[in-house]
């Protein structure tokens, strides 16, 4: 498999990386979904990380150099569904990877973590990653096909692995980022275009969330059919206009 590091293509096995593309160590990274080797929304993640590399003080090179490689490594591993995957470290190395992916189709059963998260500080898209994908293998082993996280406040913030939007009295609202959560992309979409209103979602409220979409990068926007085995009323509606304006917000 042909990845890019440092610009190059080359073979995976030829880089310093996992055999999934990982940069070993720490550093900021963005994962972006591809369909028929469009990439989504790039301009809108490689300014996202630009704004992680200044916090972090992790170096990046220019958005031309990242642009070029990019499409460079899309030609040369082709993917009707893909995840594009760009990691940057301390030291100033860079790799970028391309892996099929499977897209969301059902709705997910969500259930609530049981540790509070503190809210403290800027959150950002860093690796290593093993802590929400711990958050996440917990839920599976339950049953569940994703996790809500609450944070020390007593407030929902996101789930282990997506943002997450909840209708309450007839009105979509999205936790704030002050909240402990990541600013996602497509949270940042839905909130521009989809009439979604930022206001902090109690856990003690969450009997009153009647319908609820998760988002992310890579699933754009899936259904929640139920929280903590609650039915909630199906979003299909929501979730197809969500998806119809990340094509239209996302794709050049």
């Amino acid at each position: 498999m042909k990845i890019s590091f440092n610009g190059q293509l080359v073979n995976i096995k030829d880089s310093p990386c996992t055999d999934t593309g990982w940069l070993i160590g720490a550093g900021i990274f963005e994962t972006i979904r591809t369909v028929s080797g469009q990439p989504y929304a790039l301009e809108l993640h490689l300014q996202r990380a630009l704004g992680s590399s200044k916090a972090m003080n992790v170096p990046m090179p220019s958005f031309v150099e990242i642009r070029e490689t990019v499409g460079e490594l899309l030609d040369a591993q082709p993917l009707t569904d893909g995840m594009l995957r760009i990691s940057f470290d301390a030291r100033g190395d860079w790799a970028a990877v391309h892996l099929p992916y499977e897209p969301v189709t059902k709705a997910a059963s969500v259930c609530i973590h049981p540790d509070a998260l503190s809210s403290q500080g800027a959150a950002i898209k860093s690796y290593p990653y093993e802590h929400r994908l711990s958050i996440l293998n917990e839920a599976k082993l339950l049953g569940f096909d994703e996790a809500l996280v609450v944070n020390t406040e007593g407030n929902i913030c996101e789930g282990a692995v997506s943002n997450v939007v909840a209708c309450i009295d007839g009105q979509w609202i999205t936790p704030p980022t002050s909240d402990g959560v990541l600013p996602g992309i497509m949270r940042d979409l839905v909130i521009a275009n989809n009439g979604v209103v930022v206001q902090s979602l109690p856990l003690a409220r969450i009997g009153d969330v009647t319908s609820a979409v998760l988002l992310s990068s890579l699933r754009i926007a899936s259904d929640v059919a139920s929280i903590q085995s609650r039915p909630l009323q199906p979003s299909r509606a929501f979730v197809d206009e969500i998806r119809a304006m990340a094509r239209l917000h996302s794709v050049g």
